[in-house]
């Protein structure tokens, strides 16, 4: 579909072209990867409003040219005043749509710490783009103009929504153009009192930004509107919020270590992936084969059922990733991957003895709404991976603002003795999971996709293909790739398709018959759909120094490089 891009100073990948212009215009000027990444990712929660939200999540995996490695939560938890069992109490076990799935919003905060401790520049000229999008317009694009058109009834409900969403009365059409004043108008707000508070120097001009939201006139917004929606959120949740900072999820593959952030996110699923399928034996298996299609979707029930059982806000329970991860756990799974017979939906892990109980879905399943990625490379080394979230559905706008606050308690279960149940202060069990791999050679590789449960997914045939197969990255990235759904979905209200794999119409029929003959029950959908969610890559490799950068043709992501 496309060339590999190849540079030597500098490269950005996003999930919408514009963004990826605006983090190269920050690495032009002489901004870092954290300075251009903050830019992207900002510039996407205007440009894909329908999947992000400027106010919504933002998780971030960072590693400097000097081998420091942090991630930046970017994920907020529920109000502090949230009762635990409400949705089972009050919702018979459902999350309804609107402000009682809000979480506190942490994006905002998520781009101005990474800014504050390893970018150069400052939140105005980092939100310049995306204050430029919403206050000037851009030219709707076919998935967002479908989006639009898909919500348009829901939205309808909210006046401030349609003020926005349906102006005139209706959507914004293909090729029209999409304005969002009062976004703009609240992004410039923050840049505004950071200008005020620049004599006492960047980071504290940083921190007037981010005060701005979360403790002066734009909270109080948002505190109005949660009091009038009979929401949860008080002023002391969003004032006491900080992203956390930690240190990243590691795990070895061949000669790579494999970089991740926590098990408050599906991220640790990718290290658990790629330790199992190689435990299981890649070698002599052809690309896209039954045979290895086969043993990548096995292996993603495993690991997805480890999900399932044990992910949550590790600061609330106990989330056993050494033995997950650990020969004991892999090898128990691999004895279980039957070569010609596909397990009937998700497996039950070792040890468990009160399974839980999922009934099966009717039909097949659709595309998990929401999610954009963003990574960037500097010419000093540095990189940065993100992966941003909540779009315009199921939660209203602030009105005044062009706020759609993060409804991420959409993935928490309702049942709060779940490892991710709802609980005052916990944060949902996030699908966003960036990534950044290092090579023993010093090859450094950010990479991530948006999609839902499909992202970890996608990331692993990716890699592989770059990685085992040898494939170059824009072609890894367009090859045709398959999508598991034997477990509950990470979004309520939780649908459960076992067996179910869906396969990109390119991959040969003979495969996708010897697939059904091994149990796999076959939903076979168009070439390059979005259902396979949208991988971006950045490989930057000391020999022959040279930047390798793809972007996925599914969605209208573009890589530049310089």
């Amino acid at each position: 579909m496309r060339p590999t891009l190849y540079g030597n100073r500098h490269a950005v990948s996003a999930g919408h072209y514009l963004a990826a212009a605006a983090g190269n215009e920050i690495l032009d000027a002489g901004g870092n990867a954290i300075d251009a990444g903050c830019a992207a990712g900002m510039a996407l929660a205007v440009l894909h409003a329908d999947e992000v939200s400027f106010s919504g999540v933002a998780p971030i995996i960072i590693r400097m040219a000097s081998g420091e490695i942090v991630t930046i939560a970017g994920l907020g938890h529920w109000p502090m005043s949230m009762p635990a069992d409400i949705f089972m109490r009050e919702h018979d076990g459902e999350i309804p749509i609107g402000v009682l799935r809000t979480v506190v919003p942490s994006a905002p905060d998520a781009w101005i710490t990474a800014l504050r401790d390893y970018g150069t520049m400052s939140f105005g000229d980092v939100a310049g783009a995306a204050i430029e999008f919403a206050r000037d317009g851009f030219s709707v694009f076919h998935y967002l103009a479908s989006a639009l058109e898909n919500n348009a009834e829901q939205e309808s409900h909210w006046p401030a929504n349609a003020a926005i969403f349906m102006p005139g009365g209706r959507p914004p059409r293909l090729g029209e153009r999409f304005v969002q004043t009062d976004l703009a108008a609240t992004i410039q707000y923050m840049a505004d009192e950071e200008k005020a508070a620049a004599h006492g120097g960047r980071k504290a001009g940083l921190e007037a930004a981010r005060a701005a939201f979360y403790v002066g006139d734009i909270a109080e917004k948002i505190i109005a509107h949660m009091e009038s929606e009979g929401g949860y959120l008080s002023r002391e949740d969003l004032a006491n919020f900080r992203s956390q900072i930690g240190p990243a999820i590691q795990g070895r593959w061949r000669d790579f270590q494999i970089s991740t952030c926590g098990p408050w996110c599906q991220g640790p699923t990718l290290i658990e992936s790629l330790i199992m399928i190689e435990k299981a034996g890649l070698d002599g298996l052809e690309q896209n084969s039954a045979d290895y299609l086969h043993l990548l979707i096995e292996v993603i029930k495993c690991t997805f059922a480890d999900r399932e059982y044990y992910y949550g806000d590790p600061d609330h329970v106990e989330v056993p990733l050494d033995r997950l991860h650990g020969d004991a756990n892999i090898d128990e799974w691999v004895k279980r991957i039957d070569p010609l017979t596909a397990m009937p939906g998700m497996p039950v892990p070792n040890g468990i003895n009160e399974p839980f109980d999922y009934p099966a879905t009717e039909g097949l399943p659709g595309r998990d709404p929401d999610t954009s990625y963003l990574c960037a490379v500097d010419k000093w080394g540095n990189a940065f991976s993100a992966t941003p979230s909540d779009g315009m559905w199921l939660t209203p706008v602030v009105p005044g603002t062009g706020l759609l606050l993060s409804a991420r308690g959409c993935q928490s279960r309702t049942d709060p003795s779940h490892p991710s149940g709802v609980g005052p202060g916990r944060r949902p069990r996030l699908t966003p999971n960036p990534a950044i791999a290092l090579r023993d050679d010093g090859t450094v590789m950010p990479f991530g996709a948006p999609g839902g449960d499909a992202q970890v997914q996608s990331m692993l045939q990716v890699f592989l293909n770059i990685f085992h197969f040898g494939m170059d990255v824009q072609d890894a990235i367009d090859a045709p790739r398959v999508t598991s759904h034997s477990f509950p979905s990470s979004f309520s209200p939780f649908k459960y398709y076992p067996a179910v794999v869906s396969i990109e119409s390119r991959i040969d029929e003979a495969v996708r018959k010897d697939l059904e003959s091994r149990g796999h029950h076959i939903d076979t959908l168009s070439d390059y759909t979005r259902n396979m969610a949208a991988v971006e890559v950045i490989v930057a490799e000391p020999k022959p120094g040279f930047l390798r950068a793809g972007a996925d043709p599914r969605q209208p992501a573009y890589s530049i490089v310089r």
